[in-house]
């Protein structure tokens, strides 16, 4: 074990910090062994197979490639749940964790009928179904490559929903109504933040999950309010995760719809969440 981690230390020097060499040397060794990290730590003296030790040369290699460890490894855990990922999907990240709280702790205990946009990974309704086991829940994508993945990962966890292929830009109506729900992670990226971020996702990771044009940043979250009406239930709310710099048009998007809305903060503090109540 010591030797393989300073194996993985000494090739990922200077493409990542140390304490995520820490973080992807475990990952990889309990995808490769499927021992969990604490049963790690109390096997110091574990030793790979040959071709173990083979693939895990191999992930190295990819590493120091900057692929995501998540596609190299075809999975990643969200919200304490594994999930299948594969390049076509995003990589559900942390914040997307707390967007689910909010609605988790809005409706525990409740039977709502949910509406997810933006399917990806699945990982937003199969939480949602996990946690709020007696509502209904629907999710839409436009990729058919996320919708196989989505469905995949809904067997996985043992959940029952209902994926169905839309454009949520078309005209074209969304063939279910009557939503308590409504939640979307959209691309939410402006072109011109591209050059902020790290090459690990603009070489890797879906660009038509991640952006929108400079011109029109809301673009997505006004395409969701606008079939609202035909949607939603009196009362219902919509759940969005946003970009940070754009809050206070979020806000004032929802209420010119007819919503009473709320920002939220993520937890570095960034107005991150926005909530609107139909009225």
């Amino acid at each position: 074990m010591k030797k393989l981690k300073e194996k993985l230390r000494i090739s990922l020097n200077g493409i990542y910090p140390e304490h995520e060499i820490n973080s992807l040397f475990y990952m990889v060794m309990e995808h490769l062994t499927g021992l969990t990290r604490q049963q790690l730590l109390f096997n110091s003296g574990l030793s790979l197979n040959s071709d173990q030790f083979d693939t895990f040369c191999i992930i190295v290699d990819r590493l120091n490639r900057k692929e995501p460890i998540q596609y190299i490894l075809g999975e990643g855990e969200f919200y304490g749940l594994r999930f299948k990922l594969a390049p076509g999907v995003l990589i559900p990240r942390g914040e997307t964790e707390e967007l689910v709280e909010l609605i988790i702790k809005d409706y525990t205990g409740q039977s709502p009928k949910v509406l997810d946009i933006g399917s990806g990974s699945g990982c937003i309704p199969v939480v949602l179904k996990k946690h709020l086991p007696m509502g209904e829940v629907y999710s839409c994508d436009i990729s058919s490559t996320a919708l196989e993945i989505a469905q995949a990962n809904s067997t996985l966890n043992q959940t029952e929903i209902t994926f169905f292929e839309y454009d949520i830009l078309s005209a074209k109506s969304i063939p279910y109504s009557l939503f308590d729900v409504i939640v979307s992670n959209p691309p939410y990226v402006t072109e011109k933040e591209k050059e902020h971020m790290e090459s690990l996702v603009l070489e890797h990771e879906p660009h038509l999950a991640l952006f929108v044009p400079d011109n029109d940043p809301l673009l997505f979250y006004r395409a969701i309010l606008q079939k609202a009406e035909l949607l939603l239930k009196k009362g219902g709310a919509i759940y969005f995760e946003i970009n940070e710099a754009y809050g206070c048009e979020v806000e004032s998007l929802f209420n010119s719809y007819g919503f009473f809305a709320e920002l939220y903060a993520d937890i570095q503090g960034k107005p991150r969440f926005a909530k609107g109540v139909y009225q």
